[in-house]
């Protein structure tokens, strides 16, 4: 099980809940002392230390050579953890010329998973309530950089991730693909500014563990019992807004991130 945004958070609450199960977990990350420090945590509560594999999701270079990696080590990926994501608190484009956020929280998972696909058993994302926010517009994908508002930006990459999931499930039938909402987690994305840090001291938080429970649950149910494309929260199938349930939008983003990150649709 290939897990991202695994160095803190949910990402790692979720490699040391699964590393516990029995799975082998392979944690990916972008901080390598972070990164390093998240394996050892694995080892000690599992016994087993995990493969660790750094990357950047705010460069796609990094991206496609995690991608190249991960197919020399591993013949099958039985699960696919899409979790890696920020809220970026100011406008920031990257290397590759995409607002920070809807590249690293949509555009790189959205690459790695199509340059995995053929490995993939299972794909889970990460995606959020906060889609509610979202104004997505896939003609459009830097259009946060105007008038910028973080949790806007925010809220539309996870709405990409919700139609993002749902299309991979409508195009690639033989891999179940499932996103899902955590809640709200305490975690290191409020570290830089004192206003996100007064609200997640004010606003009812999560642990990270808890906030992992519906990873861990999709990512070891029967496909059976679960819907396809599915928006999950506390284990449970929900709908999201219809901004983010609309497959004609999730066709169009399809085509727009292929277009972005130099892949064939």
């Amino acid at each position: 099980m290939v897990v991202t945004g695994a160095s803190s958070g949910i990402g790692l609450a979720a490699a040391v809940d699964l590393a516990g199960r029995g799975d082998r977990v392979v944690l990916v990350g972008r901080d390598p002392a972070r990164l390093r420090a998240a394996g050892e945590r694995v080892r000690e509560c599992c016994g087993e230390q995990p493969e660790l594999f750094r990357a950047d999701f705010a460069v796609l270079d990094d991206v496609r050579g995690l991608a190249e990696r991960l197919r020399a080590a591993y013949d099958r990926i039985d699960v696919l953890a899409n979790n890696a994501g920020a809220i970026v608190l100011q406008p920031v484009t990257t290397v590759d010329g995409f607002e920070l956020s809807m590249q690293a929280n949509h555009l790189a998972p959205f690459l790695l998973s199509n340059l995995l696909r053929d490995r993939i058993g299972r794909m889970v994302v990460t995606a959020s309530g906060a889609h509610r926010s979202g104004a997505l517009d896939p003609d459009d994908l830097n259009a946060a950089l105007r008038r910028y508002r973080p949790m806007r930006a925010y809220g539309t990459s996870k709405q990409a991730n919700i139609l993002f999931t749902a299309e991979a499930a409508r195009r690639w039938p033989e891999v179940p693909a499932y996103s899902f909402h955590p809640g709200v987690v305490r975690t290191r994305f409020g570290n830089d500014s004192r206003l996100v840090a007064l609200g997640m001291r004010l606003l009812p938080f999560r642990s990270p563990e808890r906030g992992a429970e519906t990873l861990v649950w999709l990512a070891n149910q029967d496909p059976a019992r679960l819907v396809d494309g599915g928006y999950y929260a506390d284990r449970r199938l929900r709908r999201p807004l219809p901004k983010a349930a609309d497959p004609a939008l999730a066709a169009r983003l399809w085509t727009a991130s292929a277009k972005a990150v130099g892949i064939d649709a």
